[in-house]
């Protein structure tokens, strides 16, 4: 069967292969694409956490992104995990070297059970391959670190995804999962617009992954 698309996925492994580089093969795969990786860090994890992170150098992650770029062009780019200021520096060099428009950043910081997923100094550059991103999806505590704002209401989402905006990204779309709220609202904002997608909540600890899931589907349509 002919793929309907190509997907670059640049993030880490999830040893249980719920999350991360595991979980976006799987979803691309099942949407009738094929997929690429940029793997940036090897973890031992399961559903409750995290144990161990082993990061790979920026210098191998670009080695990965424009070799592999080179023979199999992808459609799109989805980016996960980047877990310091050299592996992002690299991941922004890559990508002006590919020059790929439909990007997706999915800004991984902290794992389900609260382990940090990266440092202070790599969220300061988080900030600027946002400039290089068609589109960010942080979930609430994503885009509180983000914006330096506290999110608990639409109207605080809308204020960050706006600050979001304000910082270079061109389209935003922030989670709601994270919010005490009966009903599930998901947030897009770009300059010119705001919509909100409402939705009903479900009450579930299946939740590992769901942001990786999300975040390849999109780059898979695009």
């Amino acid at each position: 069967m002919k793929p309907r698309s190509k997907v670059l996925i640049i993030a880490g492994s999830d040893s249980s292969g719920g999350a991360g580089i595991q979980a976006d093969i799987k979803t691309v795969t099942s949407l009738g694409s094929y997929a690429m990786t940029a793997i940036t860090a090897v973890t031992s994890q399961n559903t409750t956490g995290v144990k161990s992170i082993i990061p790979i150098s920026s210098k191998e992650i670009s080695s990965q992104i424009v070799f592999s770029a080179k023979d199999i062009r992808p459609n799109a780019v989805k980016i996960g995990m980047l877990h310091s200021k050299q592996v992002i520096q690299a991941v922004i060099k890559s990508l002006n070297k590919i020059k790929i428009k439909k990007t997706v950043l999915d800004p991984v910081m902290v794992a389900k059970g609260g382990t940090k997923l990266i440092n202070n100094t790599a969220i300061i550059y988080i900030k600027k391959l946002m400039k290089n991103i068609l589109l960010i999806t942080p979930n609430i505590p994503e885009a509180e670190i983000l914006t330096k704002t506290k999110i608990n209401s639409t109207k605080n989402m809308i204020k960050a995804g706006k600050i979001l905006i304000n910082l270079g990204a061109k389209n935003v779309l922030i989670k709601g999962g994270h919010l005490n709220s009966k009903q599930m609202n998901d947030i897009l904002l770009n300059k010119k617009t705001v919509k909100i997608f409402r939705s009903k909540k479900y009450s579930s600890k299946n939740t590992h992954g769901t942001g990786c899931t999300l975040s390849s589907a999109i780059a898979t349509h695009l």
